[in-house]
């Protein structure tokens, strides 16, 4: 019978190559050497079942989700991803859904360059929690707080994908399989902007990831800011298909207040809209302009007739 110790070894415990990691897996803690002239930042997430993933979701796309949804908060930063930790509560040890889980997990943190350097195992109901670390040059972070007036605003990629596949299982919505299909791929594998994140660090002045709604996300960045925003919603990118086969103000729900997108929305001086566009392509990264940063101190969403359109919800509230 595999014990606790017996996972953390054989699946967790893999050779670091990462020189700026001194101590990794296997004592009390784990100690990295940040580099001089570099910033750190951290930020945890917490996927429960039943809350963030369905109980039947295959162990390599949950996986996936844990760890990409961590990667996409340093992305927001502009920061380069470095160093996670992994807390799990697993109901059992299977040894093929652990292989599964864990061959996945490190497959995505080889591809973003991220070094597992510790966390905790414990029996329980299917709980994970990340929490990562990345880098960046000292003083050159992304923040919420530093958007500016005349600002345009940017999406990345495309956004309500998640919440329209989301709210097919949960039988809201009735879509085309095809188009559920491409809905679901997106709310199961995310794909971080980490490249995109570097590339507009030099001019961009406030970005986050969307990971509760577009609308609730760029409020965040207005209020941190202490500024408005319009942003119109016949600029905002998604799925064709999607916009096809569900009436507007649903697919628009999706897109404004659904959530788990993992895009980046960033404001930058109108001045650099070739910039971010280089940036886009040198990051082999869509983007799309959906509004402008203005003086109201307010979000206000107009339709593809310029009339103001009224959310019932922005965004995902965990307590909600």
């Amino acid at each position: 019978m595999m014990t606790e110790f017996d996972f953390i070894r054989r699946y967790l415990q893999q050779q670091s190559h990462d020189t700026d990691v001194v101590l990794g897996i296997g004592d009390d803690a784990a100690i990295i050497r940040p580099r001089a002239g570099y910033d750190l930042c951290f930020s945890s997430d917490m996927l429960l079942k039943d809350r963030h993933f369905f109980a039947d979701v295959k162990p390599e796309d949950l996986a996936w989700k844990v760890l990409a949804v961590n990667i996409s908060d340093m992305a927001a930063m502009g920061a380069i991803p470095r160093w996670a930790l992994l807390s799990a509560g697993l109901p059992e040890l299977d040894e093929d859904w652990l292989a599964r889980f864990c061959n996945s997990l490190f497959d995505l943190a080889a591809r973003f360059g991220v070094t597992l350097i510790g966390g905790d195992t414990t029996k329980g109901d299917l709980v994970f929690n990340v929490t990562i670390a990345g880098e960046l040059p000292q003083g050159k972070a992304l923040r919420r707080d530093k958007a500016q007036v005349g600002d345009d605003i940017w999406v990345s990629g495309r956004i309500g994908l998640a919440a329209a596949a989301l709210n097919c299982r949960l039988k809201n919505c009735i879509l085309p399989q095809h188009v559920f299909a491409e809905c679901e791929a997106d709310l199961l594998h995310p794909m971080p902007r980490v490249a995109l994140g570097q590339a507009i660090l030099p001019f961009a002045h406030a970005a986050q990831d969307i990971s509760d709604g577009l609308a609730q996300d760029i409020g965040h960045i207005l209020r941190a800011s202490g500024v408005g925003a319009q942003l119109w919603t016949d600029a905002l990118p998604t799925l064709p298909t999607l916009k096809q086969a569900l009436p507007d103000t649903q697919w628009l729900s999706y897109a404004l207040a659904g959530g788990d997108d993992y895009e980046l929305v960033f404001t930058a001086p109108s001045a650099y809209r070739e910039a971010v566009l280089s940036a886009a392509a040198e990051s082999a990264t869509p983007v799309t302009r959906v509004g402008v940063i203005n003086d109201t101190g307010r979000l206000k969403i107009l339709d593809a007739d310029g009339h103001e359109m009224q959310l019932t919800a922005l965004g995902f509230d965990h307590f909600g």
